[in-house]
């Protein structure tokens, strides 16, 4: 092996190896094709990707000198895996060189923009992991050439299978050239996989590192099953996650949107949680791996797609919130705990109407558990066997903060009452408190103030319409002008008696060029204010009755001066 990938994986702190990595090794080294079978977590990711790196950067291996094209192809299901397997292979070949600098990897994944991903192409890429769909339409539009692909990598193919990518992996394979070094990796091999095997590679060697069905049954995950109820999962899941020497913590669901709720009620709970589905964004699911990863946040709820691949070696506790589909999705899912020699802990609740589908996950994978305890979040055999203190409830209530005798009171200043400037207004006009004069009142001054108080509703000498009073209820027709008719009357005739002759014979004068909306003294109309505001109809009988009843005053007050 080069020296370059020995001190990067030194670096790593990786000094010895794993059973699949022993057993691939020396065969992926001599370029033969292989299958690896080994549940997650293994150790599969530097099985291939050591060897893969070695000999594209070693001229005597008999691979195409890099040149700037892909040299390396690897094909993972989901866009996490794409991510992590592509990190490992950067870290592990950090030192190696191509005829222009270090040597690059590329990662090719739906969910983000085409424009990225091509210019990286253009500047030149010596390795590409990516998921089958992008990686089709990149080739279909020219952008990615694998006609020199020289070592092709199948990472957990029966995962690529169950989600339907087989069709788009057979039409990768027939792009690549047929002289070329394949690895296939899977936790499992079903027939359509051997299938896929015995077409597309060239008398392969089978390495198993374990016995079919020893990862379920692994002495270092202890399992746990319980027949629980669907309203009191939550509860109880909320206990669990407060065992004694708990870790990071996966949890998983069959369904995006119980993934969600259950994201939800654990963070209002008061625990640290972060989400994991197909219904999230690619930059957000992202967000949420590199928190669980540096632990941010320790419970990472997600959906059995979604986690597919994902490779964090400190999960202590894994729990199924929801039973599995079947035996080989329950070995994948409690393959996330137990990892690299660690011990781990599987917790698995079953509802009422899942216990025929367990029924049969039992038998197929023997685990001798055929009928779950009915369990319940305060039952005493849960809190022993997981290790949960006593007196814990479903919440966590983070302590208030503690108050600091030595610290600096500062008193908040006394506010100011704020002055208000308002004015009232009447008619649009600004008002001091003082009610406008009525028409009555304004007939009684009519010897102290010369043309004073018109009829309502008409202009006086100053050519401006008095003030209308807000508070007038409205009237009928015929009530309204009758009022105003002997109001305006009585204060004719009252004017009359009590003024001298001439006097009452200038008033009237003045009180009849008001009503006719002339000027006493200049004989101009003088302009009228706000005359397209429409009246009420009463007010308006009102108006022509007052001055139909200034012409009979007019009349007599001119007889009698005339006397």
């Amino acid at each position: 092996m080069r020296p370059e990938i020995v001190r990067a994986l030194g670096e790593m702190g990786i000094e010895r190896t794993f059973a699949i990595q022993e057993l691939t090794l020396p065969l992926a080294l001599a370029g033969e094709d292989l299958i690896g079978q080994a549940r997650t977590g293994m150790g599969k990711t530097f099985g291939f990707g050591v060897p893969l790196l070695h000999r594209i950067a070693t001229a005597e291996s008999g691979t195409t000198p890099l040149d700037g094209t892909p040299r390396a192809l690897v094909i993972v299901p989901t866009r996490e895996l794409c991510l992590q397997v592509t990190k490992d292979l950067e870290n592990a070949g950090k030192y190696l060189t191509n005829h222009q600098g270090p040597l690059k990897v590329v990662s090719i994944y739906g969910g983000r923009p085409y424009e990225a991903q091509i210019e990286a192409l253009r500047h030149g890429v010596d390795v590409i992991v990516g998921t089958p769909g992008r990686l089709l339409d990149l080739a279909n539009q020219q952008h990615l050439i694998l006609g020199k692909v020289g070592v092709l990598v199948l990472d957990e193919a029966d995962e690529m299978l169950d989600l339907g990518f087989l069709p788009d992996i057979e039409r990768i394979l027939g792009m690549v050239p047929d002289k070329r070094q394949t690895m296939l990796f899977s936790a499992t091999m079903p027939g359509p996989i051997i299938t896929l095997a015995r077409t597309f590679l060239t008398r392969p060697t089978h390495i198993r590192a374990e016995e079919p069905h020893d990862s379920a049954v692994h002495d270092r995950t202890a399992q746990f099953v319980y027949r629980a109820h669907a309203l009191d999962k939550s509860e109880l899941v909320a206990r669990v996650l407060q065992a004694e020497n708990r870790g990071a913590t996966m949890i998983f669901t069959r369904t995006k949107r119980t993934a969600q709720k259950v994201a939800d009620d654990l963070a209002e709970r008061g625990f640290a949680v972060g989400a994991v589905h197909g219904d999230l964004g690619q930059i957000a699911r992202e967000k949420a791996l590199a928190k669980f990863r540096k632990g941010t946040i320790d419970v990472l709820v997600a959906t059995d797609v979604a986690a597919r691949g994902i490779d964090i070696d400190d999960v202590t506790h894994v729990i199924n919130y929801q039973c599995p589909e079947d035996e080989k999705t329950y070995v994948h899912r409690i393959g996330r705990t137990g990892r690299a020699g660690r011990t781990g802990v599987a917790v698995t609740l079953i509802d009422w109407d899942e216990l025929n589908r367990w029924a049969g996950i039992d038998k197929a994978l023997g685990l001798g558990i055929p009928e779950p305890v009915e369990t319940y979040s305060r039952s005493p055999h849960l809190f022993s066997d997981l290790g949960i203190p006593e007196g814990v409830t479903g919440t966590i209530r983070k302590p208030k903060p503690e108050r600091d005798e030595d610290a600096e009171v500062v008193e908040r200043p006394e506010r100011t009452p704020r002055k208000r400037n308002r004015r009232r207004t009447r008619g649009g006009k600004p008002i001091d408190g003082e009610a406008t004069t009525s028409t009555g009142d304004a007939g009684e001054q009519g010897e102290a103030e010369a043309g004073s108080a018109p009829a309502e509703g008409t202009a006086g000498a100053d050519g401006e319409r008095p003030a209308r009073r807000r508070r007038r209820r409205r009237k009928s027709t015929g009530e309204d002008g009758a009022d105003g008719a002997t109001a305006e009357a009585n204060g004719a005739a009252e004017a009359k008696d009590t003024a001298p002759a001439g006097s009452t014979a200038e008033a009237s004068t003045d009180e009849a060029s008001a009503a006719e909306g002339t000027d006493a003294e200049t004989g101009e109309q003088p302009a009228r204010r706000r005359r397209r505001r429409r009246k009420p109809a009463g007010e308006s009988a009102g108006d022509a009755s007052a001055a139909d009843s200034a012409t009979p005053v007019e009349a007599n007050s001119t007889a009698g001066v005339s006397a």
